[in-house]
């Protein structure tokens, strides 16, 4: 028998997904690889840890947010230090 389905918000988008998915099971259907998102629900940031144990439910707000790579290492005009000298 299949799960009832409910409605959430992705990203400020309507969308449908079944009603015992978990947060975790959102992002495998997305495609979303766990490791550099962050993810919210109703407010609330997650540990990465918990998003296999979070359960959704009708009217759940979820924002994922992306970490994006790039810019220059701290140390790379610093000296090493960790910070950058003005001029």
């Amino acid at each position: 028998m299949m799960a009832e389905a409910i409605q959430i918000q992705v990203n400020g988008e309507q969308r449908g997904c079944r009603a015992d998915a978990t947060v975790g099971d959102l992002l495998r259907e997305l495609a979303i690889k766990t490791e550099r998102v962050a993810v919210e629900l109703n407010l609330e940031i997650l540990d990465r840890k918990d998003f296999d144990r979070r359960s959704l439910k009708q009217g759940d707000r979820v924002e994922i947010l992306s970490f994006i790579g790039g810019g220059a290492p701290l140390d790379a005009q610093g000296g090493g230090r960790g910070f950058v000298h003005a001029e």
